[in-house]
């Protein structure tokens, strides 16, 4: 007897749009802004919604970034392809963040949304601002930034969720199991078996994603309303169109002579942008993007140093907010603002954008600070613009995400960690469909 067997295909099949997470965060998005909008005592009280979803992320972004980078590392081995790749990043996120610093200066001075309006700062109703303008004298100084890098207890940085001493502990870790060589194996197994049981929890958190945008949305919609919108809406339009021209002028020249194209990576990771300007938080789909980033075709030890050090180093979009927000105030109320002073200004915001992003309603507060640094501005001003605050963030992490998304590919590529076929198969199909196996049935012949 004679048995033929039909071979197992495997078959692509598209699933139905409504199941795409990024259709369903977007979903989510729309209704929340309707609810909001005509139901806004209603749409206050979805806060929670979004507030437990990012507290879910936060929870594991720290270990998440643990286990990333000493895999990455340790894994390695070569602690001079390491420090190749930290001073590579750094290096890049340093120039692309003065750029965008310049051109958020030039674009605000150019357009001078705040000019003619008149603000007398010592009548403004500081109540809403008064817990940034009292923390705002506590300016950092270098030394103590620097200082501040270094955890004062083993799980200090876990506990505040201060990604840069997460990230200065894990390095040190990872060139200590490096340095152990085999004997360090079986740690390496129970992290790689830990960040397993991580990433589990953040694909759990991924499937109420569009339920935590909607919260998140319906909030800001209903607090704010479309008053605020209309009454500054001179401050957004400047701001976006900024943002519009950093991702013209400066990262489509260099994703076009980086070999890949920006919008098709923008396609890619559109599940994570539409949450970020739902949730305004950048941590919310760090873990994410890690994965994405490596399904791209990045290796998974430049993945994991460059995208937690930009999350710290590389805030694009914080740094046009920053430009165009502050000298926005100085117009505003009139005060005098020449180019030595924004020059210094710029200085300035280089330090304090460090470490300023990832939590949401974060970039306000440095905004805070830098303005006390300068000793120009009015801090009560910033009552001014909190009304649209939201509006502002969810621009300015939308392009945070972009940019180390961006960043983390070209490092990649210049290290010759990029598996470009791959990566431009991946960026070609817009996202990885799952496959589904198709068994024929068994025929018995004679």
């Amino acid at each position: 007897m004679d048995m033929q067997v039909t071979p197992v295909l495997r078959s692509k099949r598209r699933r139905p749009f409504y199941q795409d997470l990024s259709f369903q965060v977007f979903f989510g998005i729309a209704i929340g802004i309707a609810l909001g909008h005509f139901y806004p005592n209603v749409g206050k009280s979805m806060q929670p919604l979004g507030d437990a979803f990012i507290r879910i992320i936060q929870m594991v972004v720290g270990p998440v970034i643990f286990c990333t980078v000493v895999s990455g590392i340790a894994n390695v081995g070569d602690m001079k392809k390491v420090g190749r790749v930290a001073i590579k990043a750094l290096i890049y996120f340093e120039v692309i963040t003065s750029l965008a610093l310049v051109l958020g200066l030039l674009t605000i001075n150019i357009l001078q949304p705040g000019v003619g309006m008149n603000i007398d700062a010592a009548s403004l109703d500081t109540t809403a601002a008064s817990s940034y303008i009292s923390h705002a004298n506590q300016f950092v100084s270098m030394s103590e930034f620097l200082l501040n890098l270094i955890p004062k207890t083993l799980v200090s940085g876990f506990a505040s969720g201060d990604i840069l001493q997460i990230l200065f502990f894990s390095v040190l870790f990872g060139f200590g199991l490096a340095a152990a060589g085999d004997r360090a194996k079986p740690m390496l197994n129970i992290i790689d078996s830990f960040s397993s049981g991580l990433f589990w929890i953040i694909g759990l958190a991924m499937k109420i994603s569009p339920i935590a945008a909607f919260g998140a949305i319906a909030f800001t919609v209903s607090k704010f309303g479309v008053g605020s919108l209309l009454s500054l809406g001179k401050l957004l339009g400047e701001f976006y169109l900024t943002c519009g021209l950093f991702f013209i002028l400066i990262l489509l020249p260099i994703t076009h002579f980086s070999g890949f194209s920006l919008f098709k990576l923008m396609r890619y990771i559109r599940a994570e942008l539409l949450l970020v300007i739902g949730t305004s938080s950048s941590e919310s789909v760090f873990p994410q993007l890690l994965q994405k980033l490596e399904q791209l075709g990045c290796e998974k030890s430049v993945v994991g140093l460059v995208l937690p050090a930009g999350y710290s180093f590389n805030h694009d979009g914080t740094c046009l907010y920053f430009a165009a927000v502050a000298v926005f105030l100085a117009q505003a109320t009139n005060t005098a603002l020449g180019w030595e002073q924004q020059l210094s200004l710029l200085v300035v915001l280089l330090i304090t954008s460090k470490g300023g992003a990832g939590v949401a309603g974060s970039a306000i507060a440095v905004l805070a600070a830098t303005l006390a640094a300068t000793n120009t501005i009015p801090v009560s001003s910033i009552a001014l613009i909190l009304g649209i605050h939201r509006l502002l963030s969810a621009g300015f992490v939308f392009v945070n995400i972009t940019g180390n998304a961006v960043a983390t590919v070209v490092v990649a590529g210049w290290e010759r960690a990029l598996d470009r076929d791959k990566m431009r198969a991946e960026l070609d199909s817009g996202y990885k469909e799952p496959e589904i196996t198709i068994h024929k049935k068994v025929v018995i012949g004679q």
